[in-house]
């Protein structure tokens, strides 16, 4: 009876030991995963310095993609321009000059003029020549100063033109977009310089011609006035020396 239950015991746990030593087995070795810290530095490594690639490929492309926008920027012209108004400008001052009235500003026109009103050949016409000497010469005077006074009054009235060009181009330049429409303004600015500068030009040869000619005017009524009084001294009806008496009452 004994023999029959110690048997019944070493069955069972014979069978509870086979069933508990497969749990307690390691797994086959294909199932087994390792940590290995070496590795998995090295692996981080690789990967933070691929990622670090692509960033500087990235920061790269932009880049360029800014480059672009740059030189496009600097590629872009000025969308205003003032050349137009400061060659029509220029032009009406041209046309006043041409516009000279009795000696032009030419020097064939000039050599001819004083050849013939101002020199000394032209002391040696008759006395109705000699006045009418006299009126050409008061008259190219004239010319000349309506002349002067004309080319001040385009010149004036250019002024807020050109007043308001300036403002313009010096706005277009601080908000320039790129290289080429600051140089552009600035190319512009040294256009409307180079206007006034013409401007001043014609304005001094208009005045100079005034004057010239009223100095020259002058002297030539000098000249002709000591012609006509030794004319007068030494003609027919010059003047003879007589006595003259005096009669008291």
């Amino acid at each position: 009876m004994k023999n029959t239950k110690f048997r019944d015991r070493m069955i069972a746990m014979m069978a509870a030991t086979a069933l508990t030593v497969p749990a307690m087995l390691p797994a086959p070795a294909h199932a087994i995963i390792v940590y290995d810290p070496t590795n998995y530095a090295q692996n981080l490594l690789q990967a933070t310095r691929a990622l670090e690639q692509i960033r500087n490929q990235i920061q790269s492309l932009q880049n360029e993609a800014q480059s672009l926008l740059n030189e496009a920027a600097n590629l872009k012209k000025l969308p205003k321009s003032v050349m137009a108004e400061v060659d029509k400008s220029v032009q009406a001052t041209q046309s006043l000059l041409k516009d000279a009235q009795r000696i032009a500003y030419d020097v064939q026109k000039v050599d001819e003029a004083f050849s013939k009103r101002y020199n000394q050949n032209s002391l040696t016409g008759s006395d109705a020549q000699l006045v009418d000497q006299a009126r050409g010469r008061w008259a190219d005077s004239i010319g000349g100063f309506q002349d002067a006074l004309r080319v001040q009054a385009g010149i004036v009235q250019s002024i807020d033109l050109t007043r308001a060009k300036t403002n313009d181009l010096i706005t277009s330049s601080q908000g320039s977009a790129g290289a080429l429409q600051a140089a552009q303004a600035g190319n512009q600015l040294q256009a409307l310089q180079l206007k006034q500068l013409t401007d001043l030009t014609a304005l001094l040869a208009a005045n100079g011609r005034a004057q010239i000619l009223d100095a020259a005017a002058k002297s030539s009524a000098k000249a002709q006035a000591r012609e006509q009084f030794k004319r007068f001294l030494s003609g027919e009806n010059s003047y003879q020396k007589s006595t003259v008496r005096l009669f008291r009452k």
